[in-house]
């Protein structure tokens, strides 16, 4: 009996143990279950601005560093020598032509003039004297009352009385010349400079510039290209990459400092033969109206060369590209819409816009916006660029005709 208490004494304990043991199991099962991670979601695609190349004949334009000159810059010079009465013009204004400048003292020069006067009087009476002379001889040699020698003298006393009131003649001009002289006016219109001599100054030979008169309209616009951006020119030119106007006549656009456009246009006057020895350069000169007098002379301004047309340029916006340790390269999109990455060869940048010489078809989508974290074969959700965006350099380019270049 006391056995069979011991028996079940015992399985009621293991009984427990084992019921406590399936309790742990259950709640170490539900423990699991409840710290099992969960998957995440995926994210959604990156969202890309796209756009379609569509190679099109894109107008370009070329800017240089200029200066501008005077087209006619005359240096006003006293002819005679004398002391200066007077200066008549204020510096620095705009003359026209005919305007005196300077006056020089006149009293010598009239007296000199007084005095080429009464010598050619005094020839000229001398002449009606030798005339008569002769005339009185001529019939008393043909009566052979004169020899043929009386006849001869009075013949050559009329041909000297003659060519002295000649030279008396020229004597008289060259006083009223030296007496005009005096009175110096401007040859053109133009812009005064400083006066180089004062009131009262003995002018000679020596110090003989009084001032200058720089004409102002047409103005000289010149600028220098290099041996390299010729010869680019000429290649790209070669190659159909470049078409410039018919005959080579570009449009000269001037630009401003502040950045504005003069109101007038010109043509290419003058080409140096021969490059710079110095700079290496080769000077291109151009002409300008310039009417109201806007320019003045050895102003820096930016001459623009309108004219020339890329054939069938592709152009992107400037942050589209982007450069890595290869070189350069876009985000293209596949058919798949997966990002793809394009190497390409740059060109010329134009104002917000870059043209690409190698690398990208007609009908490629390139991503402008969002490729900084982009990675090769990845999808996205690809947007045209807004259209409120600011237009590009190609876009103004198809609608107005001009992209301006970046030299």
């Amino acid at each position: 009996m006391n056995h069979l208490k011991l028996f079940a004494s015992r399985f009621s304990t293991h009984a427990f143990l084992a019921s406590i043991f399936f309790v742990a199991v259950v709640l170490f099962g539900l423990l699991a279950g409840c710290t099992k991670e969960q998957p995440k979601p995926q994210a959604p695609p990156p969202e890309v601005a796209v756009i379609k190349i569509v190679p099109r004949d894109v107008p370009v334009s070329f800017e240089y560093v200029a200066q501008t000159q005077s087209s006619q810059q005359v240096e006003i010079r006293a002819r005679v020598s004398g002391f200066l009465d007077k200066r008549t013009y204020t510096e620095g204004t705009i003359v026209k032509e005919g305007t005196v400048l300077f006056l020089m003292d006149k009293k010598p020069f009239q007296a000199q003039l007084d005095a080429m006067q009464g010598a050619l009087a005094q020839q000229q009476a001398r002449l009606q004297t030798a005339q008569a002379n002769l005339a009185r001889v001529k019939p008393l040699a043909a009566q052979n009352a004169l020899s043929q020698k009386d006849l001869d003298d009075a013949v050559g006393q009329v041909q000297a009385a003659a060519a002295a009131v000649e030279t008396a003649k020229a004597e008289v001009v060259q006083a009223q010349l030296n007496l005009s002289y005096c009175t110096i006016a401007s040859p053109v219109t133009g812009i005064t400079g400083a006066a180089m001599q004062q009131d009262g100054a003995y002018v000679n030979p020596l110090n003989s510039q009084l001032t200058t008169v720089a004409v102002l309209s047409p103005m000289w616009i010149n600028f220098s290209v290099s041996e390299n951006e010729l010869e680019m020119y000429r290649t790209q030119v070669a190659s159909g990459q470049l078409r410039p106007p018919k005959g080579g006549d570009y449009i000269i656009e001037v630009v401003l400092v502040d950045g504005s456009v003069f109101p007038f246009t010109g043509r290419i006057t003058f080409a140096a033969p021969s490059y710079n020895a110095q700079t290496g350069t080769f000077l291109i000169r151009a002409s300008v109206d310039n009417p109201k007098g806007t320019l003045r002379p050895n102003q820096y301004v930016r001459a623009r060369l309108k004219g020339a047309v890329r054939p069938n340029a592709i152009l992107v916006p400037q942050r589209a590209v982007q450069q890595g340790a290869k070189g350069h390269f876009l985000w293209v999109l596949t058919k798949e819409v997966k990002t793809e990455l394009r190497p390409v060869v740059i060109g010329d940048w134009y104002e917000d816009d870059i043209f690409i010489s190698e690398g990208l078809r007609t009908e490629d989508q390139v991503v402008v916006d969002g490729g900084l974290t982009l990675r090769p074969g990845i999808p996205v959700t690809a947007k045209p660029l807004a259209a409120t965006q600011t237009p590009t350099a190609a876009d103004k380019a198809s609608k107005s005709g001009s992209v301006k270049s970046g030299k």
